[in-house]
């Protein structure tokens, strides 16, 4: 029994949703091959010899990237059963089928994946269909080492880093989000003991950063704490960022210390918009006003706020874009925020909880199979060639510094807005430049 896993994009890190299946197949004695195609060529000899090739899709750009890849397997191998597994893999379930995959799983795919390698006549698992799964400490030793992945810049050091999931799934309903139609506010905890053996390989591999990549990292609160205590008694002196909701932020802002002193270097956090009604179509639980309460708190506790957001939505007007960058700049975040973040525009996925909304409706295409989307085009044709713009700048300047590509991107707002750019906030950074983390991958879509 032989099995290949595939990865086409995953971030600019190794891949845990190879890294994870890697260990259920093996225990099964299931000979399997991990191809990270954003690191190495298609391995074709394992490919002929397969039967099961299966496609890791954790997001949009995975997917895209996938499919022309699925075409080339089929190509080589006419006979193997090809299986997509991720989140992805459910939101593009008919899709794929129409490409030749026969199964499409889930969020919790490990268990389904070993059915398929050992042959077991088991339907696929109902997209509804959540299990609880005791999982298994990842293994990684099929996949590039470490080195060839993402770092975590910090002035001129740069650290190696791992990455790894405490929990998957999200206790909370954003209407924009891709994991809502898999999960649909549920979240599965991965046991500590898995997880600290697993940020152990890393580290013996010479990891000195971990990212854990759990869609909200508190929500489970005396999870986290527990393992954020342990993983510091466990290994002093890596360090290590996670992705936090602003409501969380402010619910549990006492937690806030304890991420500091346990080595946390920065925390990710999904603000999507300083608009309030923007905010409140996407159910996103935050205000704006909460935002900037968040970064305070953040501050405060010496850790680095890193938003992320979804700039061009079809309720973003010129004069509100205006105040998304002014917004930046008055908190002093031109530097946390990564430069692709401001050209962000939503996606409307296939059973996203956006086509709930008539304004939608009424607004979006048909979906298109190549870009995997409903297409939509913004009423005021003036922030569609906005985005375009300022997609292009972030685009082609990728490892400029944020404060240029920031400046670029002021001056050209202002002038689609025919509106006269004001002076940026002057006097000295309330954080010094060279401090503030981040991981060289920028992407996060």
């Amino acid at each position: 029994m032989r099995a290949v896993l595939i990865s086409t994009y995953d971030l600019g890190r190794q891949p845990f949703g190879l890294a994870s299946p890697a260990a259920w197949l093996r225990d099964a004695g299931v000979e399997v091959t991990c191809a990270d195609l954003s690191k190495e060529r298609l391995p074709q000899d394992a490919v002929r010899e397969a039967s099961l090739v299966a496609f890791f899709l954790p997001m949009h750009t995975a997917t895209r990237l996938a499919l022309p890849v699925i075409d080339r397997v089929r190509t080589l191998n006419p006979d193997a059963r090809l299986a997509a597994y991720g989140l992805y893999s459910t939101l593009n379930a008919a899709l794929l089928r129409d490409r030749g995959v026969a199964h499409v799983l889930g969020g919790e795919f490990e268990a389904a994946l070993t059915a398929l390698a050992l042959e077991a006549a088991t339907p696929d698992p109902s997209p509804h269909e959540i299990p609880r799964l005791a999982f298994k400490v990842p293994v990684r030793d099929a996949l590039p080492s470490l080195a060839h992945y993402g770092a975590l810049q910090v002035g001129k050091t740069r650290r190696l880093a791992g990455y790894t999931e405490a929990s998957r799934g999200c206790k909370h309903r954003c209407r924009h989000c891709p994991i809502v139609p898999v999960y649909n506010g549920r979240f599965r905890v991965i046991g500590q003991d898995v997880v600290l053996a697993d940020v152990g390989a890393q580290v013996a591999a010479g990891a000195t950063h971990i990212t854990f990549g759990d869609p909200d990292f508190l929500n489970g609160l005396r999870h986290a704490r527990e393992l954020v205590t342990r993983f510091a008694e466990a290994f002093p002196g890596i360090t290590y960022d996670v992705t936090i909701k602003v409501e969380h932020l402010l619910q549990h802002a006492d937690l806030l210390p304890l991420l500091r002193q346990t080595g946390c270097a920065f925390v990710t956090s999904a603000v999507e918009a300083v608009d309030d009604g923007v905010l409140a179509t996407l159910e996103k639980g935050h205000t704006r006003a909460d935002f900037e309460q968040a970064v305070a708190l953040c501050r405060a506790a010496g850790l680095t706020l890193a938003p992320t957001f979804v700039a061009f939505t079809p309720w973003t007007t010129l004069e509100g874009y205006l105040e998304l960058l002014h917004t930046i700049d008055r908190l002093d975040l031109v530097e946390q925020v990564a430069s692709i973040q401001l050209a962000i525009r939503l996606l409307v996925t296939d059973r996203s909880r956006l086509l709930e909304l008539a304004d939608v409706q009424a607004l979006v295409r048909s979906f298109d199979p190549v870009t995997l989307t409903h297409p939509w085009s913004h009423p005021d044709p003036r922030v569609d060639r906005l985005q375009g713009e300022v997609s292009r700048i972030a685009g082609e300047h990728l490892n400029s510094p944020r404060a240029e590509v920031f400046a670029r991107v002021w001056e050209v707002a202002h002038e689609h807005a025919a509106a006269s750019a004001p002076a940026r906030r002057s006097g000295e950074p309330l954080i010094a430049r060279a401090a503030i983390p981040y991981l060289t991958e920028p992407w996060y879509c």
